[in-house]
C-alpha cells in the first residue's frame, strides 16, 4: 500500500503574538455553555424517564435518576474546573515570565533568560517532561501537550533562549 503525505502537524504552541509569547492550553473539545446545555439535555431526559416509570409503578427508579444527575453534575464540574488551565510563556529582552493558571489558580513566574536552560527528562511511561531552570529555580512546563509536542517544545524553548 503506498504511503500518504500529510500535511504538517499544526501544534497549538506555535500560535505567537508578535513573536515573544506561547500559549499552551488544553485541547477541550467543548464550552463552558456547550457543557451546561449538554448536562441540562441529560438531566431533562433522565428526569423524564424517571418520572415515566414511576408513574407506571416502577417509583423506585426515581431516586437512582436523581443520584444518576447528580453524578453527572459532579463530572461535569470536575471537568470544568480545570478546562481552562493553560501555561502562557512570555520572552523579553531581560526577562521570562510563565504563567500557569490551574483551576482557580494562577502562578506567575519570572526568569532570567541569560542564565535560564530548557532540560528534556524522559521518563518511562510518562514521555518526557519539559523542565525550565535558572536561579535556584526549577518549573515544568508543556503538561498539557502530547510527548511529541513536548520535544518540539523543548527545542523551540532552546531556539529562543539562544537570540
Amino acid at each position: 500500500m503506498p504511503s500518504q503525505d500529510l500535511p504538517p502537524r499544526e501544534f497549538a504552541f506555535r500560535k505567537e503574538i508578535a513573536g515573544t509569547s506561547l500559549t499552551l492550553k488544553r485541547n477541550c473539545s467543548i464550552s463552558p455553555a456547550g457543557l451546561l446545555c449538554m448536562f441540562a439535555a441529560l438531566a431533562v431526559a433522565t428526569l423524564a424517564i424517571g418520572i415515566g416509570f414511576a408513574m407506571a409503578g416502577a417509583w423506585l427508579v426515581l431516586p437512582f435518576a436523581g443520584l444518576e444527575i447528580a453524578a453527572l453534575g459532579i463530572a461535569f464540574v470536575v471537568y470544568a474546573r480545570r478546562a481552562a488551565d493553560y501555561e502562557k510563556i512570555e520572552f523579553a529582552r531581560d526577562r521570562l515570565t510563565v504563567e500557569v493558571a490551574e483551576s482557580e489558580r494562577v502562578a506567575r513566574y519570572e526568569l532570567d533568560p541569560r542564565s535560564a536552560t530548557v532540560f528534556l527528562e524522559r521518563g518511562a511511561g510518562y514521555g518526557a517532561r519539559v523542565l525550565l531552570r535558572g536561579a535556584g529555580e526549577e518549573l515544568e512546563v508543556g503538561r498539557h501537550l502530547d510527548a511529541d509536542s513536548r520535544i518540539e517544545l523543548a527545542a523551540e524553548l532552546t531556539r529562543r533562549l539562544r537570540v
